[in-house]
């Protein structure tokens, strides 16, 4: 039985075993596990009613989100979610590169379907799309087309089965099975496949999941209490969070704003999240767990969890894949990877090469960076940003920071204050702190403050959080460059 065939069997068994159980619990509708076949089959036959092919989803979060999407599954079809802080040109992006033919929901970026082609229909919107002549190819047994947040206007499109989808999702149920959590609270926009995913996992628990429209994370802004009503509200037993949202929960709690105790599982990724922040959580008890993953292998690859658990690592392989290193520490993924990408027709390599960096020690897997973020000082030394962004991000006064020294002979970086009463004094001090605990050529020896935040809006963040460096560095080039003391400019030079 494939994975997406237990898939399915298991909401079946739930139906028949807890059909008075919420499944779906959204701002204004919930449905039951008892509903839940039948809303599926009902949102199945609109899709085949409507001939449609390729279906673009702007749902807001919500119970029509995972009914859509599921019903998109069921029949077979190509799902585009389309992240809401995508900017017009992204958008427009996205809905011509897939060749989509209907369009649910409100598209972000303020465009208008009619001026590319969409006529109001009853599923929303609909249009004739390119023919199979001259529409991009997609390979076999596409599911899902999720783009990455790339670092122009025109991001890549990654196509992933189905069945790829629901191995992470059994594995992520596996991994978090002993802490039972019978609530999931969804975050992060549904148009990132991390919670996407998440939701999948939680159904497959039989656990009631949580989708409020507004939940007080828009893209990078944060509104903290109201993700704590929700919070509070909807007393999960498990979150996923990028991390930034860890800090900002944390910076909360050090306010006196506590999440509620019940939760038992809470898995953080995207990025690299500096030891301290991990440790603070540790110590506040709470049930924190560090992953692993990105969209070509449909999001989860390692995750620590209460079986195995080691901090500072992203924890072991999940269950349906296998990790390695190549000889320069590139992490090779085994059993799990892309169909491909959108409109290039090269199948794709195996096992799948990640471009991050990293080692492994009883099998327990540390992410040391991307492979070609590194830089190498004007002096010979072997740089990673990363390592340098997490401490500086470790600290309280510090929400952001991007670090950039390629064959420069000192570290310029931006630093984003945390709340915009922070002064020049505080944040000097917060950098001095952390260059006590870093060797001199990894120190920070030069900042400023951009004139605004990374954002996924602005063009210099990831969906999941991760800098846009190429954009960031274009940006401000001439601002960092301008940081480097006269008497050592023509090292630069």
């Amino acid at each position: 039985m494939s994975a997406l065939e237990r898939f399915w069997a298991t909401l079946v068994r739930h139906a028949e075993q807890r059909p008075d159980q919420a499944a779906l619990v959204g701002s204004d509708e919930s449905v039951t596990y008892g509903q839940l076949p039948a809303e599926i089959a009902e949102h199945s036959r609109r899709l085949q009613a409507g001939d449609c092919r390729r279906v673009a989803l702007a749902v807001e979060n919500g119970c029509q989100w995972i009914l859509w999407d599921l019903a998109c599954i069921r029949c077979n079809l190509v799902c585009v979610p389309v992240p809401p802080f995508f900017s017009a040109e992204q958008v427009r992006h996205l809905l011509d590169s897939a060749n989509v033919d209907t369009l649910i929901g409100e598209l972000p970026g303020g465009v208008d379907p009619t001026e590319l082609g969409f006529t109001p229909a009853p599923l929303g919107w609909q249009r004739d799309a390119a023919d199979a002549a001259t529409a991009p190819p997609l390979p076999a047994h596409t599911s899902k087309i999720t783009f990455t947040s790339g670092t122009t206007g025109r991001p890549k499109g990654v196509c992933l089965s189905a069945d790829a989808l629901m191995d992470v999702a059994h594995s992520l149920q596996q991994a978090s099975a002993e802490a039972s959590p019978q609530r999931h609270l969804v975050l992060l926009p549904l148009g990132v496949l991390l919670d996407n995913v998440g939701v999948y996992a939680a159904l497959l628990a039989g656990a009631s999941v949580y989708l409020p429209a507004h939940t007080g994370v828009f893209g990078s802004r944060l509104d903290i209490q109201l993700l704590m009503q929700n919070l509070h509200q909807t007393q999960p037993h498990s979150l996923i969070l990028v991390p930034q949202l860890l800090q900002a929960l944390l910076q909360a709690a050090a306010a006196g704003l506590h999440p509620p105790a019940g939760l038992r599982f809470i898995a953080v990724g995207g990025g690299r999240i500096a030891p301290a922040l991990l440790e603070h959580a540790a110590q506040l008890g709470w049930p924190v767990y560090e992953g692993y993953g990105l969209s070509e292998c449909a999001s989860v690859v390692c995750l620590n969890h209460p079986a195995g658990h080691r901090p500072g690592s992203v924890g072991k392989a999940l269950a349906h894949v296998r990790v390695s290193l190549a000889e320069d520490g590139e992490i090779l993924v085994h059993g799990s990877g892309p169909l491909g990408y959108l409109g290039t027709p090269e199948a794709v390599p195996s096992p799948w090469p990640t471009g991050d960096i990293g080692y492994l020690e009883g099998g327990f897997l540390t992410v040391l960076g991307r492979k070609k973020n590194q830089f190498i000082t004007a002096f010979g030394r072997n740089v990673n940003p990363e390592w340098i962004e997490a401490e500086l991000t470790s600290e309280p006064a510090i929400a952001q920071a991007y670090v950039h020294g390629e064959s420069l002979p000192c570290n310029l970086g931006l630093v984003v204050p945390s709340d915009p009463r922070i002064g020049p004094t505080e944040l000097s001090q917060a950098i001095e702190r952390v260059n006590a605990s870093l060797p001199d050529y990894a120190q920070l020896h030069h900042w400023l403050v951009p004139d605004q935040p990374f954002t996924a809006t602005n063009g210099l963040l990831t969906s999941n959080g991760r800098l846009r460096r190429a954009a960031v560095l274009e940006q401000y080039r001439q601002a960092l460059h301008s940081l480097i003391p006269e008497e050592s400019y023509h090292e630069f030079l």
